[in-house]
């Protein structure tokens, strides 16, 4: 970071704490019963994208375009969990509030660049859907093996390059006074207003990103279900239009699931308690992440029929060495 700083003029001297405090979730009786419960999310969410993972890698049925994007939201999910879930339960659980600067940078770049990669994965998915249903007899040559590795490969390329301009604007603050971040871990937007320099780029930053990362994924796949709908309208019947829209529901469930608690955040933000805001972020982070492979596993037939297929193969392997 010292690169980015260089750039803006060799005398500008920052003054950067030796540490910060995460204290969000501050008088609420009873509140280790909650981070218990995050805990036994955080086992569910990584035994299930686990799972899920090693289904899509064992069985060469599943080789498909489509599962290149949901195995890479179930790794996505696991290492977002990973990332975010442990350490939340070593600051509040185990009552280390106490982070390092440099510490609290890498947190904020790792947990933003995971949730922000689930987005853009559902992306990925409703792009799929969107010719799958739109566009059956070409689906094979527009959505093929090198184009979905290449199009989630750019979303990886995009989200880490806005995440690492996030971190270098947060070097050239300067913390003056409070180092107290209210938030269950190094938000951004908590972090930058705690500055006493001007802090102007990276309130544009921040609103630029909540645009890319959540308004621009959001509106792309609402009116892709729009399309979606239109098309099974005019050309379909009732019973084929029904059928083709169950192909769509694991996926509306994830859309859902992700998308909802985030807008409920936004437009209550500043009508909701801090706490109860940071327990609907905090669901929001952890929640997905458990729910997507339970949601594939049983809204999804293929990975259904995969995991039959799986276990009569171990099974006659048991039964072949007994």
């Amino acid at each position: 970071m010292e690169l980015f700083n260089s750039a803006l003029g060799k005398n500008i001297t920052f003054v950067r704490p030796a540490y910060f405090i995460i204290r969000g979730l501050s008088g609420l009786p009873n509140i280790n019963h909650y981070y218990v419960f995050l805990f036994f999310v955080f086992i569910v969410s990584v035994l299930g994208n686990t799972v899920v993972m090693a289904v899509i890698y064992l069985d060469h049925n599943l080789r498909t375009p489509k599962y290149v994007a949901v195995f890479n939201l179930a790794f996505v999910d696991l290492c977002g969990s990973s990332a975010l879930v442990p350490k939340l339960l070593d600051i509040f659980l185990l009552d280390h509030p106490y982070i390092s600067y440099s510490d609290c940078l890498a947190f904020f770049f790792f947990c933003y660049t995971f949730l922000s990669m689930q987005s853009y994965n559902l992306v990925a998915l409703a792009y799929d859907r969107l010719i799958a249903i739109i566009f059956p007899l070409h689906y094979q040559v527009k959505v093929t093996h090198r184009f979905m590795l290449s199009l989630i490969a750019s979303f990886w390329v995009f989200i880490i390059i806005a995440d690492f301009l996030a971190v270098g604007l947060l070097t050239r603050l300067s913390f003056c006074d409070s180092v107290v971040i209210n938030s269950y871990f190094c938000d951004h937007a908590r972090i930058y207003r705690l500055a006493c320099n001007d802090n102007f780029p990276n309130y544009v930053l921040g609103t630029l990103y909540t645009a890319l990362i959540f308004w621009l994924p959001l509106i792309f796949v609402l009116l892709t279900y729009l399309c979606i709908g239109c098309t099974l309208a005019k050309v379909a019947t009732l019973r084929e239009g029904i059928k083709a829209f169950k192909t769509c529901v694991g996926h509306l469930s994830l859309v859902a699931i992700y998308f909802i608690p985030l807008l409920i955040a936004s437009t209550l933000m500043e009508k909701i308690h801090p706490n109860a805001r940071i327990i609907n972020l905090s669901l929001t982070s952890v929640f997905p992440p458990m729910l997507n492979p339970i949601i594939y596993v049983l809204q999804t037939q293929e990975i259904k029929e995969s995991v039959k297929r799986l276990l009569k193969i171990r099974g006659k392997s048991k039964v072949t060495i007994q």
